[in-house]
């Protein structure tokens, strides 16, 4: 079966002259039998790449794979850093990796603000695991710890995993202290370092409150906490 249809249909007896050869050539298209549907189609007259249409197994050997959700899977990605050029250009949204990770150097990103603490403060995961305060506490404060505005941390947790984030508390010349704790709104209490909780700042330091939180079971929690002076 022909894979093109000429642009100029001779019948027997006609001229063959410089203007229908040109034709036939120059306005020929692609017949129906150029593509097979599955891997390409014909698209204005050309033949594209069928969406969907190229398998792993035609990229490479041992090529990587996806699924519908657009989640990828590969052996390694070897050679070329990613973020190479540009953190915004080639970055990872989230990264899952099941087994051992190496990693030759690690930048962690923190949430420095500038207000001090007091009340019911929202620390938001998705914004990263070190939250710096640089302005001095103004009075006692419960932290909730949330994914941020539109997701929970229960959300952004399976059972089984574990998230560990620092609070740095700035202190005046008045201390305060955390008193209490929330994860997406719900009352929890930590377990801290040396059975007891805080019940007082360090005046004009940093105290730093390291949490490592596990989920057991969906919305519930341990949390495992400390208090250190930085002064």
């Amino acid at each position: 079966m022909p894979i093109l249809a000429t642009g100029n249909t001779f019948a027997t007896g006609d001229s063959v002259t410089a203007t229908t050869l040109n034709n036939a050539v120059n306005n020929a298209t692609f017949a129906a039998n150029a593509v097979d549907n599955v891997t390409t189609q014909l698209s204005g007259g050309a033949v594209i790449v069928r969406d969907g249409g190229i398998t792993p197994a035609k990229l490479s050997t041992g090529a990587p794979t996806w699924n519908t959700s657009s989640q990828m899977s590969a052996g390694s990605i070897e050679s070329t850093p990613i973020g190479l050029n540009g953190p915004s250009s080639a970055a990872f949204t989230t990264l899952s990796a099941s087994g051992t990770t190496k990693v030759y150097e690690m930048i962690e990103r923190a949430s420095i603000s500038g207000t001090g603490l007091s009340g019911t403060v929202n620390f938001n995961a998705l914004d990263g695991a070190v939250a710096y305060v640089t302005a001095s506490a103004t009075g006692n404060w419960t932290i909730n710890l949330r994914g941020d505005g539109s997701n929970t941390l229960n959300a952004m947790m399976a059972t089984g995993d574990s998230f560990t984030f620092v609070v740095l508390a700035t202190q005046g010349a008045t201390a305060y202290y955390q008193s209490g704790m929330q994860i997406d709104g719900n009352s929890v209490t930590p377990k801290w370092a040396g059975g007891t909780a805080p019940a007082a700042g360090n005046a004009s330091s940093i105290d730093a409150y390291s949490f490592v939180v596990i989920k057991t079971a969906s919305a519930t929690f341990t949390v495992l906490a400390s208090q250190t002076k930085f002064a």
